[in-house]
């Protein structure tokens, strides 16, 4: 093979992969606030700083492991794990845990989230609860498609929204922000701050399997590295900029217990009433979407498995049972509330990604990737 196997991409095709993980980051834990809140602003002012950090961290990462699986011809995340572990191949079962474990939080986060959005107009949290998970099943039997489908829209309006909250909450909180500063307030030392970065980088990893499939396209490793770049300047500035607004108003939205929904009462502080129940409505509807998609990939996962088919001839009734599980999984962890799912859910997987992914990635991947490259330099790209 030669250089010319490994043509240079334009930046249309790069910004393209740079944006599948802006669309996977920017979900409801991100849109609410409440991950940046617990991970970075509540521990003072390092938090736009931290927020870079973690996502040039995971750029490096993805970096790694892209490379890793376009140069050793990875099929799906299975090989490249099994790869980057070898000759330890088993091991490739710790990152399908880490996989299960974080979709699980997903899906009761996404509950859990849209259920405190019913409490925003007067309704139990449990009723929510309730609705959003037999609405949840309903959809991911026979609506999962439709669902994905109209993902993309919803996104779109969440980012919309979610961008003019960050310019007026800036604005509205910018004295806030300047006492913040250039009082140099903080809650811990920089240690936590650096950890915590660690951390929100590791159960972020969760992206990695759909970053390396639409990579696969990219092939070199130039072009890898150009999409990663990008993919850390959108979400390292989106993580920025929502950390930023969020300290202007950090100590007030804790005074009113809104913690757990940061955004909203962001937004209703604002008062403008077209953007707070546009945001509110676009911001259920993602909760809905990332549960369905959720369960719903996990489905797929599992209808196939031998022991499911032998047992259960009629695939419908299998994806009825696998979603009917996944939904009375996630209700039950979800009544423990979007905040503690966020703080140990995603937490404790965050520690599990950083020992299977975070580090491995950084330097065994690194390793190999260099050694490969070294003998193989058409690999690098123009």
């Amino acid at each position: 093979m030669s250089k010319e196997d490994f043509p240079k991409l334009g930046f249309a095709a790069t910004f393209s992969v740079s944006c599948v993980w802006f669309a996977s980051h920017a979900g409801g834990g991100f849109a609410t606030g409440n991950q940046a809140t617990q991970y970075y602003v509540s521990l003072g002012w390092f938090a736009p700083i931290m927020a870079i950090l973690s996502m040039g961290i995971l750029a490096l990462v993805m970096r790694e492991l892209m490379i890793l699986y376009n140069t050793n011809n990875c099929k799906n995340y299975k090989d490249l794990f099994e790869t980057l572990y070898h000759p330890y191949d088993k091991l490739e079962l710790l990152f399908e845990i880490y996989f299960f474990v974080i979709v699980i939080c997903a899906v009761s986060a996404a509950i859990a989230g849209a259920a405190t959005l019913f409490t925003e107009v007067g309704l139990s949290y449990y009723l929510g609860v309730v609705v959003v998970g037999v609405v949840c099943l309903i959809l991911t039997v026979f609506g999962a498609q439709l669902v994905a489908r109209a993902s993309t829209a919803m996104s779109i309006i969440i980012l919309i929204c979610i961008f003019s909250i960050f310019i007026m909450g800036i604005m509205g909180g910018w004295n806030e922000i300047k006492n913040v500063i250039s009082s140099g307030w903080a809650t811990t030392g920089i240690g936590k701050p650096i950890f915590n970065a660690f951390t929100y980088a590791g159960f972020q990893s969760v992206v990695i399997p759909a970053m390396v499939s639409c990579g696969a396209s990219l092939k070199s490793a130039k072009n890898v590295s150009k999409a990663c770049l990008g993919g850390f300047i959108i979400n390292g500035l989106a993580l920025a900029f929502s950390c930023l607004m969020l300290l202007g108003w950090y100590s007030k939205y804790v005074a009113a217990d809104a913690t757990a929904l940061p955004c909203i009462y962001i937004c209703k502080q604002l008062g403008n009433p077209v953007l707070f129940y546009a945001y509110s409505i676009a911001l259920f509807l993602c909760f809905i979407s990332t549960a369905v998609t959720s369960i719903y990939g996990m489905v797929v996962r599992f209808e196939s498995n031998p022991i499911f088919v032998q047992k259960i001839d009629n695939i419908l009734t299998r994806r009825v049972i696998l979603s009917l599980l996944c939904v009375v999984v996630s209700m039950g962890l979800s009544t423990v509330g979007l905040t503690n799912i966020i703080k140990y859910g995603y937490g404790y997987c965050g520690y599990l990604g950083i020992v299977i992914i975070i580090l491995p990635g950084l330097i065994v991947g690194h390793i190999k990737n260099t050694k490969f490259l070294k003998e193989h330099p058409e690999y690098i790209g123009k």
